[in-house]
């Protein structure tokens, strides 16, 4: 919607990559302010749940004296009753933790659709093709996959940083204290634990969502015909191997 509005506006059908970044962010602002709170109280909810039984662990096989007393953990039936007691007990400010770097955060979802639609103008000039020239399934999953690729890897470290803010069992005062202890503790190391499984799991789903988003798209369009370009001799990449 937004790129269609930047489109209309600037009387451009294609849009360079300062422009595609920038409807992305916008986008992604809006998403962030309106999804936030559901962010918050889902890190609690699994905080929560995981940690009382961590901290049983260690005390049965380890023999630690009082590991993990979470006295001052709140217990949440659902995700209505975490919403409430976060309001309840912190405000609406509560409900916005993690906000600041999941502002920064927004520069993912741009870069990634800033990444998506270059990869695929530049693949259809590759091939001599028109720009607006529709791809065949393979070449959707290449380009999608290699754009959350892109953007995962270079953004990963606010991911980081924002799941240790909003989790309650943490408490730093503001973002920078929380980039010092992360860098104290864990080094460089720090800001990327858990990248790879979390590839194994966004880019795969991030090129099927992206194919049946433009498959789905070229039907509601009537633009899946074989005289838009999409069809041509040209032999389809493999897609990327999920394995990263």
């Amino acid at each position: 919607m937004v790129k269609s509005e930047y489109q209309s506006r600037h009387g451009r059908v294609q849009l360079g990559p300062g422009m595609h970044m920038l409807a992305a962010a916008q986008a992604g602002v809006a998403t962030l302010l309106l999804t936030n709170p559901i962010w918050v109280v889902k890190t609690r909810q699994a905080s929560a749940y995981l940690l009382p039984r961590i901290a049983h662990i260690l005390t049965l096989c380890l023999q630690y004296d009082n590991v993990g007393s979470t006295s001052n953990s709140l217990r949440y039936n659902g995700m209505v009753d975490a919403l409430s007691k976060t309001y309840r007990m912190e405000g609406i400010k509560g409900l916005y933790k993690g906000l600041v770097p999941g502002l920064f955060g927004v520069s993912h979802g741009a870069l990634q659709f800033m990444a998506y639609e270059e990869l695929k103008l530049t693949y259809n000039s590759h091939f001599n093709r028109p720009p607006s020239a529709k791809l065949d399934t393979s070449e959707y999953l290449a380009c999608a996959a290699l754009s959350k690729l892109f953007a995962a890897v270079t953004t990963y470290p606010y991911q980081v940083l924002r799941a240790r803010m909003q989790d309650q069992h943490a408490d730093y005062a503001n973002l920078r204290a929380c980039i010092r202890f992360t860098w104290r503790h864990h080094g460089a190391k720090g800001f990327y634990r858990g990248l790879a499984p979390n590839l194994l799991r966004v880019v795969p789903a991030t090129a099927i969502t992206f194919v049946v988003y433009e498959k789905t798209s070229q039907k509601l369009m009537g633009n899946s015909n074989p005289d838009d370009g999409a069809q041509t001799s040209v032999p389809a990449p493999d897609p990327p191997d999920p394995k990263v």
